[in-house]
């Protein structure tokens, strides 16, 4: 199918375009820019576009960071990506009258003093994003597909968004509205199939996008802090449990500690011990463990990023589930194992996996998991066939129960998820990997609606609790105040720098979970304005995750497990986890609160929470190859590596009044030579030609030298 879209929006619409359109990499850049550049120039046309995370490239403020970052970019992204027109006049606050944009996830700290941004923003859950994406009108989605061509030929796939389309096309039409769809075929989008793929007819209209880059995020890199946080929390992950992580430095450090327990336990074992009290040790040894991954991990993900690759690559994300509550059951406790022994047949009959009697709609079900061969039919009520013979559909008779005891025995279960996801974003080198899953791999990687992901009650949950086994939702904070509540979207101001997204969700759903945990994550203090600040608080105007659904939180001092605790206990165990330059100032508030005894002393053990003592930790590791500042690979080459060390000394020595006075008066001395010269032409400060230049040459000079 082809169309003018356009011309198709104004047919089927008239005036009035209220357009949905998916967050993230999903977003067909071409089309909408031709729909808002037809509502600039239509005033009497009425656009209202409803989406979240529009992705932009970065916008370098100062004449460095534009000078290291314009080359980078133009080679990532390339000349002809198209940016989103609408993230620019939103900006700006240049959008015209009739048109409104209208987010529920902002790009992180992208929107911060915005007005246009900040007032036509949607707080919202993930999951309740269909609903009212529906309750604002929505006439028409627009969509990112990836299409693979075949002897049968074309089909499709909602690839990088199978989130929300599915669920807002379900609810529209559960009201006798017609949604009409658009889909925008890129040809370098992965292909994904399962749950994503789609039948050509779901779409009103089917067009190809003209080339270009796939909006990719480039590889971060991670501190000292961020992978002590990151050993610390990966000891509260159970072998043969379940994993959710966000992206970001400190879900790339949980990772990175995992795949280190996994492949070099002798030195994982050693750190950890290492870092964390007799507390924490319990605490890991009962809801998580420091052994390698036997059995491995299923990841349930709302978001799908470049960590899954690796521990999929690693040999971690190999738990397979199961459509099959029964069998998912069984498979939790023991009592039966992936290769499947002819013994257990009775076993899985009294379970219920093979319900009695077999019926037409369970055989290519059991089928599908690999519990009857392919060609079993059904004949009547009482009997169906198998290729060696007929059998009785209640399983009761000897030779039905012979054959099929045989044919189990030895076989390997099939069907089965090691990975649902309902939108991916990463690298590169993560869209590579997709591109190439084969085989099983490819089968065992899901991306489905997040209804499925996000919650247990879509009308599965006996299923996805006996999934979700041992479940770990690991999500980062910016702050955390003593009586357990987080800050994870917005200042006390109202400005909104992210969006709740799904972390409420996963929070909640820990606590429904009979052996699930939520862990927060966050490093213990930030720089504003060039001054330390800790990211523990008394209290904060503004909240994401209230304190009733407190649970784990982690940074790189320890973990304080808040669930069930008092308010005094969380205080207690939240002061051992922060900086010691803020224990003092933080335990005098809550006296004078009255929230603890006014004898209440931090013990000694816990006075010693400062940086130093982080790098101290990790530097034998160091000397080995271990925890480098890009910790998966880095997109930058080997130049432009340097340079980001430098820049990142050079901002850390600027930062405060003091410290930049005196980074300026040491480079006046700090003149380049030859071994600077490959840097400074990347920067094009080789020929400096301005005064500005000329420091900024020097600038560099000093902090290559120095870092």
């Amino acid at each position: 199918m082809t169309a003018d879209p356009i011309a198709l929006l104004h047919a089927r619409l008239g005036k009035r375009w209220i357009v949905a359109a998916p967050l993230g990499l999903g977003k067909p850049n071409h089309l909408l820019n031709q729909i808002y550049a037809a509502a600039k120039a239509d005033a009497s046309l009425e656009l209202k576009i409803l989406t979240a995370l529009s992705l932009a490239r970065p916008q370098p403020k100062a004449d460095l960071e534009r000078r290291f970052l314009g080359p980078f970019a133009a080679r990532w992204w390339g000349e002809n990506y198209p940016d989103l027109d609408y993230v620019k006049d939103v900006r700006n606050g240049t959008v015209p009258a009739n048109i409104e944009v209208h987010e529920f996830y902002l790009q992180s700290g992208s929107m911060l003093g915005r007005p246009l941004a900040q007032q036509n923003y949607t707080s919202v859950n993930y999951t309740h994003v269909a609903r009212d994406v529906a309750a604002a009108g929505a006439n028409v989605a627009v969509q990112l597909l990836a299409r693979c061509d075949g002897p049968d030929g074309p089909r499709y796939s909602l690839s990088c968004n199978a989130d929300v389309t599915l669920d807002l096309r379900d609810r529209l039409a559960a009201e006798g509205r017609r949604l009409l769809l658009i889909g925008v075929v890129h040809p370098d989008l992965p292909f994904v199939g399962n749950d994503a793929e789609v039948d050509a007819s779901l779409f009103d209209a089917i067009i190809d996008s003209p080339p270009h880059e796939l909006f990719a995020l480039p590889r971060q890199p991670v501190e000292d802090a961020e992978y002590v946080l990151g050993l610390q929390a990966s000891t509260l992950v159970k072998d043969g449990g379940t994993l959710q992580i966000g992206i970001g430095a400190l879900s790339d450090a949980v990772v990175y500690a995992l795949r280190l327990r996994h492949q070099d336990n002798a030195t994982y074992r050693a750190l950890t011990e290492s870092l964390q009290d007799p507390g924490e040790r319990l605490l890991a040894a009962k809801i998580g463990g420091f052994e390698p991954f036997a059995t491995g991990l299923y990841g349930a993900s709302e978001m799908v990023m470049d960590g899954f690759m690796e521990l999929h690559r690693a040999g971690i994300l190999k738990r397979h589930v199961y459509e099959s509550t029964a069998l998912q059951q069984l498979l939790n406790r023991g009592a039966i194992g992936t290769t499947l022994r002819g013994e257990q047949l009775d076993l899985l009959i009294e379970a219920g996996v093979y319900p009695r009697p077999l019926d037409a709609e369970a055989i290519p079900h059991l089928i599908t998991l690999g519990l009857l061969p392919p060609g079993t039919a059904l004949l009547s009520r009482e009997r169906f066939t198998l290729p060696d013979g007929e059998c009785d559909t209640l399983l009761a008779e000897p030779t039905t129960r012979a054959r099929l005891r045989a044919w189990i025995d030895g076989r390997v279960l099939s069907g089965g998820r090691y990975l649902h996801g309902a939108f991916y974003l990463g690298s590169k080198a993560m869209y590579a990997w997709l591109r190439d899953l084969k085989g099983a791999d490819f089968d065992g990687f899901s991306m489905t609606r997040v209804s499925h992901i996000n919650e247990l009650y879509g009308g599965q949950e006996a299923l996805h609790r006996a999934q979700r086994h041992e479940a770990r939702f690991f999500n980062t904070c910016m702050m955390q105040t003593l009586l357990g509540a987080a800050v994870s979207d917005g200042l006390d101001s109202g400005q909104i720098v992210s969006g709740v997204g799904g972390q409420y969700n996963f929070v909640a759903m820990a606590h429904a979970l009979p052996t699930g945990r939520s862990v927060l994550m966050l490093r213990s203090t930030r720089e504003a304005g060039g001054e330390v600040r800790s990211s523990i608080l008394w209290n904060y105007g503004h909240t994401t995750i209230p304190r009733h659904l407190r649970d784990i939180v982690v940074t790189e001092y320890g973990i304080a497990d808040l669930r069930g605790q008092t308010d005094a206990e969380c205080i207690r165990r939240l002061l051992a986890i922060c900086d010691s330059r803020f224990q003092d100032e933080l335990l005098a508030q809550a006296k004078t609160a009255g929230k603890v005894p006014g004898d209440t002393a931090i013990p000694e053990r816990y006075r010693r929470n400062r940086p130093e003592a982080l790098s101290a930790a990790l530097s034998a590791g160091k000397a080995r190859g271990l925890f480098p500042l890009f910790p998966f690979g880095s997109d930058f080459d080997a130049t432009e590596e340097r340079i980001v060390v430098a820049l990142r000394w050079l901002k850390a020595n600027t930062a405060r009044t003091a410290d930049r006075l005196r980074t300026l008066l040491t480079a006046l001395n700090a003149s380049p030579s030859v071994a600077e010269a490959p840097y400074l032409t990347r920067l094009k400060l080789s020929k400096p030609t301005s005064f500005n230049e000329r420091l900024y040459a020097r600038l560099v000079t000093l902090a290559l030298r120095r870092s």
